[in-house]
C-alpha cells in the first residue's frame, strides 16, 4: 500500500514469454502476480473493402474473456487498447492493410486493462511492427481510507472507490490513454498520476531487459 504522495511504488511480480503460437506473425504472454494474458498479432494482410483506409492500416483489438462471450466491459477495454496502440504505431507504413490484435484473458487476478496493455505492447514488439515509442500500462486504486495501491489484485479493486489506468510511452513519457472509474479528488488524481508515472519506470527497463538479453522472464 502506498500513502498519498509517497514516493515509493510496489507492483507485484510480473513476466513475460514471447513467441509462443506459430501460427500468430507475433504472440506474447504477460503475467502480474496472478493476472495472465496471451495476445497474438496478424497483419499486415489483407483487409475487406468497407474497413479500409487508403492512408494507413486498419487495426482490430479483440478481448476473449476466460469464460462466456465478450460483453460491454471487453468492448471498453477494446477501445482502451486499440487507441494506445494505433498512438504508438507507424500505421501510415501499411496503408490499405489490416491488424488484427487477439488478447486472451487466461486469469484476471486484478489490474487486467494494465496486464492487456502490456501483453499487446510485447506482441506488437514480437511481430517486428515499425512502432514510435513502447508503451506500459499501469493500475492504481484509492481504497476506503484514502491510501493508494499500486498494481491492485481484483479483492482491493472490489474494496477501493476509484481506479485509474494509464498508459505511458516510452519516449516522451507522456500519457496515452487513461482510464477513471469512481470518486477522486483533486489532490488524489494528481497523486495516482505521480505514482503510475514512478512505476513506469521499472515496466520500461523490464523491456530493455528482455530485449538485450533475449530471456523470457524477469
Amino acid at each position: 500500500m502506498e500513502a498519498c504522495g509517497s514516493s515509493s511504488v510496489s507492483l507485484r511480480e510480473f513476466g513475460c514469454e514471447q513467441s509462443l503460437l506459430s501460427r500468430p506473425d507475433g504472440s506474447a504472454s504477460f503475467t502480474q502476480g496472478d493476472t495472465s494474458v496471451l495476445a497474438a498479432v496478424y497483419g499486415p494482410a489483407e483487409v475487406k473493402v468497407s474497413k479500409e483506409i487508403y492512408d494507413r492500416a486498419t487495426l482490430e483489438v479483440l478481448i476473449q474473456p476466460k469464460v462466456g462471450l465478450p460483453g460491454v466491459r471487453e468492448r471498453s477495454q477494446e477501445q482502451c487498447v486499440r487507441e494506445t496502440c494505433e498512438a504508438s504505431l507507424l500505421l501510415t507504413l501499411h496503408p490499405r492493410s489490416s491488424l488484427t490484435l487477439i488478447l486472451q484473458v487466461i486469469h484476471d487476478a486484478g489490474s487486467l486493462l494494465s496486464c492487456c496493455l502490456n501483453a499487446a505492447c510485447m506482441a506488437l514488439m514480437d511481430a517486428g511492427l515499425p512502432m514510435s515509442c513502447l508503451f506500459c500500462g499501469v493500475t492504481c486504486a484509492i481504497d476506503t481510507d484514502g491510501q493508494i495501491i499500486t498494481d491492485p489484485t481484483a479483492a482491493q479493486e472490489k474494496e477501493s472507490r476509484a481506479l485509474m489506468t494509464f498508459a505511458v510511452d516510452s519516449k516522451d513519457r507522456k500519457v496515452l490513454m487513461s482510464l477513471t472509474k469512481g470518486s477522486f479528488s483533486v489532490h488524489e488524481s494528481r497523486a495516482m498520476s505521480a505514482i503510475c508515472f514512478r512505476s513506469t519506470i521499472r515496466w520500461f527497463f523490464f523491456r530493455f531487459y528482455l530485449h538485450i538479453t533475449d530471456i523470457s522472464y524477469f
